[in-house]
């Protein structure tokens, strides 16, 4: 099991060089850091604690200046160490690393106080009271203050006997089956080629795993993986990782890029989240404020919309969209910092909600409501209310980065892979029903609505149609009849118009093998298209050609014509048909035409057979 923790505090407090007397690797790998005996990057290192167990460290800048990739290092910790040098006590960016890793919510720590060789017991008292007073009212509360020497060794096994309590009870990192690696580090190896470093959440990977940088869709493979300086063939979630690349040059990556399985980690440029104010922040957090957005190991500027009110007050909470300058990675749950970029300030901290919201109107509370829900835990639930159309259950999953199984205990209608909200459900039912009520008002002679129509009056997209429709029928709110759309009591009342379809019937069966066209006996019985069509799918008549249309009657007794005169003379021709019939030979050639497109003739020269 692998743990990673961070260093917090001040500016020549002593944080790497406590480091490197507990692991003997100085995390200070820069020819400038050297020089100038100032961090100024993140560092890295590793620890085996007297349990066994193995950490790795991650070492910060305590500059102000470098406040940038002190944020970039603070991602995935399970505990870190705030040092507060003992001749020197709290300083100001002791109060901002603190309060930064209380925004965080980093709940597990220690307190190293450093430099006790400098100091005598009185001073180191007076110091102890200041550090419990500064951390009184954060996440490190209950910290213990652990007197260090970097130089004489005092305290060290101390430190690292308080570092395996506080990890006692610290759960492993749960592998969700969908990994990420945020990169706080990109460089290049003679020999091996790009090598990238973060803390692997949420998942693990492995050597020849193919990978996605996000947010671009490059893809990479990885070539090997390190962990603590040793080759590994898997990576498991919670832990320090290097990872040697191929498919993209070091200049390709950049600090801020997460490395996810293909399709699994989308990009966003807006998200939804709850933010808290720092309770002394010189500054309420206002409606349209541009500021800069730190999760994982990315930076960007945003401008925030504040949801309730004109701004969020100092030590208040409150919801917000943020409007992102370009797009990140990010996964709903993940922490963040807001800072004001002039003057250079931290302001304030949250969670994600929703890393792919719609754009929200504000004041709106059931907005606030369902943010209120999601943010309980109800992601999945809540991020299905967002489609009004109907949503695959993979874009569904990959959109909250939830497991398969997390699909079963939803309150929803699905149908084979899609799947919709209850109240999006019934309110297609609903619409459905109504399109195809004033459908049927419209052409009461029509069997249903074409497939596609209805497809179009109700917005769905093509690959939910037809789960869609599969699921009305179910439901019994519709029927389908040869791709025809209807509800399911319709029927079509032909004698509605009239009388028409009578008389148009009575008009062709007069003489019924030598009818009038189809267009003289319309106009004659008043009877239109719509009673035409509703006549032939009932099967009361049988159009043979454009013009040419026999009632049921008469084409039954035609075709059994037919089959008798070839049944006697083995053949037929179209005089032959034409004398028996009493009919010109216009309807006589439509009918033989008609039955050869059948397959009951067969021409054979100038004459019929049956197949």
């Amino acid at each position: 099991m692998s743990f990673v923790i961070g260093t917090a505090g001040h500016i020549d407090h002593g944080k790497s060089t406590l480091i490197t007397a507990l692991t003997g690797i100085d995390p200070d790998r820069l020819a400038e850091e050297k020089r100038r005996g100032m961090t100024i990057d993140l560092g890295f290192a590793h620890l085996g604690l007297p349990s066994g167990r193995e950490i790795g460290i991650v070492d910060v800048p305590g500059h102000a200046r470098f406040i940038r990739n002190m944020l970039a290092g603070v991602h995935g910790l399970d505990a870190v160490i705030l040092v507060v040098a003992a001749d020197e006590g709290v300083r100001p960016q002791t109060r901002e690393h603190l309060e930064i890793v209380d925004l965080l919510e980093v709940k597990r720590g220690v307190v190293a106080l450093t430099k006790i060789d400098l100091v005598d017991d009185q001073w180191r008292a007076l110091v102890t009271e200041e550090i419990k007073a500064a951390i009184e009212a954060t996440s490190l509360a209950n910290a213990s203050i652990i007197p260090v020497s970097a130089v004489t060794g005092h305290g060290l096994d101390d430190l690292k006997a308080a570092l395996d309590r506080v990890l006692d009870d610290t759960e492993a990192r749960a592998d969700l089956g969908r990994p990420r690696l945020p990169i706080d580090r990109v460089f290049t190896m003679s020999g091996f080629g790009t090598v990238v470093t973060g803390t692997l959440v949420d998942g693990s990977i492995g050597v020849a795993d193919d990978l996605e940088l996000v947010p671009g869709g490059r893809r990479v493979r990885i070539r090997g993986l390190q962990q603590h300086n040793r080759q590994v063939d898997v990576a498991s979630p919670g832990s320090r990782v290097a990872a040697n690349l191929t498919g993209a040059d070091r200049d390709e990556i950049r600090r801020g890029d997460v490395l996810a399985r293909p399709d699994t980690l989308p990009s966003t440029r807006r998200v939804d989240a709850r933010v808290r104010v720092l309770a002394d922040s010189p500054r309420p957090l206002r409606h349209g404020a541009e500021l800069t957005l730190h999760t994982g190991t990315v930076e960007v500027g945003c401008r925030a919309i504040v949801l309730e009110g004109d701004a969020i007050d100092a030590g208040s909470e409150g919801w917000v969209q943020l409007y992102l300058e370009a797009p990140i990675a990010a996964a709903a749950g993940d922490r963040f910092i807001l800072r004001l970029p002039s003057p250079s300030t931290t302001l304030a901290g949250g969670r994600f909600a929703d890393v792919a919201p719609r754009k929200h109107p504000r004041h709106d509370a059931a907005v606030r409501e369902s943010l209120e829900r999601r943010a309980s835990g109800d992601v999945l639930q809540e991020e299905l209310r967002k489609y009004p159309r109907g949503v695959s259950v993979a874009a569904l999953l990959k959109a909250t980065l939830a497991t398969a199984g997390g699909v079963d205990g939803l309150t929803a209608r699905r149908v084979a892979e899609w799947i919709w909200a209850p109240e999006h459900w019934d309110a297609l039912s609903v619409r459905a029903r109504e399109e195809l009520r004033a459908y049927h008002s419209a052409h009461p002679l029509r069997p249903g609505m074409p497939r596609e129509e209805l497809r179009s009056r109700l917005g769905v997209a093509h690959g939910a149609f037809a789960p869609a429709l599969a699921g009305l029928v179910e439901d019994d709110v519709v029927a389908e009849r040869d791709g025809e759309i209807s509800l399911p009591d319709h029927q079509v009342a032909i004698e509605t118009a009239d009388g028409a379809g009578s008389r148009l019937i009575d008009e062709l069966g007069r003489n019924p093998f030598a009818p009038p066209s189809i267009a003289e006996a319309m106009e004659k019985s008043g009877a239109g298209a719509e009673v035409v069509r509703a006549l032939e799918r009932k099967g009361d008549l049988v159009r043979l050609s454009e013009d040419v249309v026999f009632t049921k009657d008469a084409y039954a007794g035609a075709v059994a014509l037919v089959k008798e005169m070839i049944a006697s003379g083995g053949s037929i021709t179209v005089a032959q048909l034409r004398d028996r019939m009493g009919a010109s030979r216009r309807p006589v050639l439509a009918l033989l035409e008609h039955l050869d497109s059948r397959r009951v003739t067969r021409r054979v020269g100038d004459a019929r057979v049956l197949r």
